[in-house]
C-alpha cells in the first residue's frame, strides 16, 4: 500500500505545531527615597489577550520569614491575588523566590516553565505586579503574539514601584 503525502494535509498540521521559546524579562525596581523602605513583593504571570489567567511564572517575597511569615503579605499583590494567588500553596516549587533589591532584574524562564509550546495562537500579556509593605501598588502589562514565527522583544514602563519592563521572546 503507497501513502500519498501532500503538501495540502502537511500545511495544517505545520501550522497547529507549536514551538517552544525561552522567555526574559527585565525589570527595573526603583529606589524610592521614602522614610520606610521595604523592598517590594513581585508577582509575575502570563494572561490571554482577554485578560484571562494562564500561569504563574514567580512570586517574590520574604521567603526567609520564619514559619513562612512572609506569605502574609502576598494578599497585597491584589490583582494576582485574585487570579491565582489564593489558590496556590506558597512557596511553589520554582516559582517562588527571595524579593530583590533595586536596580534591573532579570529572569528567565525555559520552555517547560512558560508552557508557550501547549498554548494556542493568540494574544497574550506578561503581567507584572509590585506592592510594598508601607507603600505603594503597581501593575503593569507587555503583550505579546504566539505562535511565535520569529524573536519577539516588547516593553512597557511603570511610574512608581515599577520602572521599565522589557520581554524577550527566542524560539
Amino acid at each position: 500500500m503507497k501513502l500519498h503525502h501532500t503538501l495540502a494535509l502537511t500545511l495544517p498540521m505545520l501550522s497547529s505545531w507549536a514551538v517552544a521559546a525561552d522567555m526574559s524579562v527585565k525589570f527595573e525596581i526603583p529606589q524610592l527615597n521614602v522614610a520606610e523602605y521595604h523592598r517590594p513583593y513581585v508577582a509575575m504571570w502570563l494572561e490571554k489577550g482577554d485578560n484571562a489567567f494562564v500561569t504563574n511564572l514567580a512570586v517574590l517575597y520574604d521567603v526567609k520569614k520564619k514559619d513562612n511569615a512572609g506569605t502574609k503579605w502576598v494578599k497585597d499583590l491584589r490583582t494576582w491575588w485574585r487570579k491565582s494567588g489564593r489558590d496556590v500553596n506558597l512557596p511553589m516549587d520554582g516559582v517562588s523566590g527571595a524579593t530583590r533589591t533595586a536596580g534591573e532584574q532579570k529572569i528567565s524562564f525555559g520552555p517547560a516553565r512558560t508552557g508557550f509550546d501547549k498554548l494556542p495562537a493568540g494574544d497574550y500579556q506578561l503581567v507584572i505586579e509590585a506592592a510594598r509593605e508601607a507603600g505603594g501598588r503597581e501593575l503593569v502589562r507587555v503583550p505579546f503574539k504566539l505562535p511565535l514565527k520569529a524573536a519577539q522583544t516588547a516593553s512597557a514602563s511603570g511610574k512608581e514601584e515599577i520602572g521599565a519592563v522589557s520581554l524577550q521572546i527566542t524560539p
